[in-house]
């Protein structure tokens, strides 16, 4: 008999215990969420990192303050991010145009492969290449013929030096025998804005950021940067139809300074794969020529390690490099 008491009163206090180690377990998050990117406000990532602000604040309800560190291609945004304490309030917008730059800038701080953890991969999209009206030229076709009579007289903008606008252009500019002036801005908001001034002829953005320019007719948009044609764009050719072998897109992920506990980054994964594939909020994405992608840290890990050896077999065929 007191050996039954004896187990009784060990079962009850161990779950007593229990239970008051679960309450007293902080609930994440408990304060605002900082998402850093390295782009301008404006821009295709700010566009889908506030999207994501505003699901996860329906979640949560918590801020997710989208800080947005335009500069050097985005390599601002992860020295920023790094600085931050690992305790999952700090997570980084990683892209395509980050990707890049990673692959032509010497001596950075940071191992973007190694120094941050996967959270999820949200989708892929292609960048428009958009000419200003006035220029005298409708086709893909037109384009080249222009820059071959004019030998350095067409201006490109573009995100950056290193940014993947610059390598869209370098890329389009080598398989067609071209010279084109790359002209590089803080962001490609002013890009599109010289552009639309005629201060530069043309610029590549991604979709989400050139659709209201391209809509309005104050851009001509001649093709799309994916090897195939864009659902959002299926009037506009693919470039690899005119220049076979061109190919370029860029893409939308989140991750973390590495340190951050895995159980808030499963717990971040979770919530933002539900938001993807919610019907509503995918749909979102896809008026802005997104496909989605909905991966998990697994799946993003894996993506990661395809991209760095597909982005760098690419720099290093177009030659480009940032001293």
């Amino acid at each position: 008999m007191r050996t039954r008491k004896l187990l009784a009163t060990i079962a009850f206090s161990a779950l007593a215990m229990a239970q008051a180690a679960h309450a007293a377990q902080p609930v994440y998050p408990e304060k605002p969420i900082r998402l850093i990117l390295g782009s301008a406000p404006g821009s295709g990532p700010d566009i889908i990192a506030q999207l994501v602000a505003e699901r996860l604040f329906k979640v949560w309800d918590q801020r997710v303050v989208v800080d947005a560190r335009p500069g050097v291609a985005g390599i601002l945004s992860a020295e920023t991010a790094l600085r931050a304490n690992r305790d999952g309030y700090t997570w980084m917008m990683l892209t395509s145009q980050l990707f890049v730059a990673t692959s032509v800038y010497p001596n950075l701080k940071f191992n973007l492969d190694k120094d941050f953890s996967s959270i999820a991969l949200i989708g892929t999209v292609p960048f428009v290449q958009m000419v200003n009206p006035k220029v005298p030229v409708k086709s893909i076709a037109d384009l080249i013929a222009l820059a071959k009579k004019q030998p350095g007289g067409l201006r490109y903008g573009s995100a950056g030096a290193g940014a993947s606008e610059h390598l869209s252009g370098v890329l389009f500019t080598r398989l067609t025998g071209t010279e084109m002036l790359h002209v590089p801005y803080k962001g490609i908001a002013q890009a599109i804005a010289d552009t639309l001034a005629g201060e530069v002829h043309l610029t590549y953005a991604v979709y989400p950021a050139a659709r209201a320019h391209v809509e309005s007719g104050r851009l001509r948009a001649i093709g799309v940067t994916t090897p195939k044609r864009s659902p959002a764009l299926p009037k506009v050719p693919a470039i690899a139809e005119a220049v076979p072998g061109y190919a370029m897109f860029g893409w939308y992920s989140l991750v973390a300074p590495i340190g951050t506990p895995s159980a808030i980054l499963d717990n971040v994964s979770v919530e933002v794969l539900k938001a993807v594939k919610e019907p509503a909020f995918g749909e979102r994405l896809k008026v802005l020529g997104i496909e989605i992608v909905a991966g998990g840290r697994k799946e993003l890990d894996a993506f990661r390690r395809n991209e760095r050896k597909r982005i760098t077999e690419v720099v290093k065929a177009a030659g480009v490099s940032i001293k």
